[in-house]
């Protein structure tokens, strides 16, 4: 089955909500976890069941998303018939960029002409969760589906940035709203919604006909806003619920398409028992890993005390080096430094960021190559730090890539 199945990732998006974390690169390409990039995540889910004919459509900002594939991801063999490859815009016959998820389908026709799979397999690269797809699969197969869409029930407030669906009691789609302003209930739970996670199986025939017709009209060329429902009164559309199928995996699905959803997500792999395990032997989560030697810790003096206050709650990664710094419930990605009677709380630091003498950070997303000086103050004055920075609804403060600050 895995030889009639082809994976198309959409990689492409701006990323506007994630502004400026995608300043200078493409969401799925954005740092997650310390040493991941979003992008691992579904790719890891690919490979972990069993899939690896794949095709990522890049569009936006995608060299770092190139370089990252090409280091971290060169495990396939092309004489077995695997394979990942990057495709950007093609246009071969028109002249415009990818104008929706469907039409970025339509606009790679040739490469389902070419390869002719039975189904086809579309992801979004922008999300952070474990799902077996051959299991959705072979519920497609069971259903004998065109069209399969995976969905979990999420909190209704969260739903209104999300495709929203309601099924009868075979799992059939019997209706699909694309962000409505007041979601769907769930019939015994009004407090939550059946959502779209933006993961289709459909059968290839029936996907070039409908992406054909709607290339044709005048909509916004979207699987959510128009081709699902288009699909609901004349072809098999099913509902994949994951927490009702996937009994032996997290049913853990983020989508982090905006600061404080990036933020909240990164800030719940600090709990004590984060219900997304990235310690699952069964279910590894692969990346690239850059040459760095080990985390360096220093601590001479008493500065606070207790020694063991120093570093609480935190993943840091190999390549950082802590001075007597303080650093607590936070996430260091290779490379960072924090110098002596530093304190960092609450926060995100990317890669090859250094953070002076005498600092104070506290709720902030630095992204890479930020230098910090002595004696500055992120994150405790944020109306000050609005005349320089990003700074969310709920007070994160965020810094772009490369900043100088002084």
């Amino acid at each position: 089955m895995e030889k009639k199945l082809l994976t198309m990732i959409m990689a492409g998006g701006r990323g506007e909500r994630l502004y400026p974390l995608t300043k200078e690169k493409a969401k799925p390409a954005v740092t997650f976890g310390g040493i991941y990039k979003v992008i691992d995540f579904t790719l890891s889910n690919c490979i972990n069941s069993g899939i690896r004919r794949i095709h990522l459509l890049t569009q936006y900002s995608n060299a770092s998303l190139d370089k990252h594939i090409h280091s971290g991801w060169n495990l396939f063999h092309h004489e077995l018939g695997e394979f990942i490859d990057n495709i950007p815009p093609q246009k071969m016959n028109i002249d415009w960029w990818y104008r929706g998820t469907a039409d970025s389908i339509y606009q790679n026709l040739n490469i389902l002409e070419r390869e002719r799979p039975d189904h086809v397999l579309v992801l979004s690269g922008d999300h952070i969760y474990k799902m077996d797809y051959q299991a959705m699969l072979d519920f497609h197969l069971a259903k004998g589906a065109d069209l399969t869409a995976a969905c979990m029930e999420l909190d209704i407030e969260k739903c209104r940035q999300m495709g929203v669906m309601e099924i009868n009691d075979a799992s059939r789609i019997i209706g699909f709203e694309e962000k409505p302003a007041h979601p769907t209930p769930l019939p015994a739970n009004p407090a939550k919604a059946l959502s779209s996670m933006g993961i289709y199986i459909f059968k290839t025939d029936v996907l070039v006909r409908e992406i054909v017709y709607d290339a044709k009209r005048d909509t916004q060329h979207d699987f959510g806003r128009n081709i699902i429902p288009h699909m609901l009164t004349k072809r098999k559309v099913f509902a994949y619920n994951l927490q009702e199928e996937e009994k032996g995996i997290d049913t853990y699905w983020r989508d982090v398409g905006s600061l404080e959803s990036y933020y909240e997500a990164n800030m719940e792999l600090l709990e004590q028992n984060p219900v997304f395990n990235l310690y699952d032997d069964e279910w590894p989560i692969r990346t690239y890993h850059e040459q760095a030697p080990p985390a360096k810790f220093i601590f001479s003096g008493n500065e606070y005390g207790v020694q063991s206050e120093f570093i609480v709650d935190c993943l840091i990664p190999n390549g950082c080096v802590i001075f007597g710094g303080r650093v607590r419930r936070s996430i260091l990605s290779p490379f960072v430094t924090v110098q002596r009677n530093s304190e960092v709380d609450d926060s995100i630091l990317l890669k090859g960021v250094t953070i002076g003498s005498n600092v104070r950070i506290r709720r902030a997303i630095i992204d890479e190559d930020v230098t910090v000086p002595d004696d500055y103050t992120i994150g405790y004055d944020l109306e000050e730090d609005e005349k320089r920075f990003t700074v969310t609804k709920s007070g994160i403060v965020v810094i772009p890539q490369g900043s100088i600050i002084d």
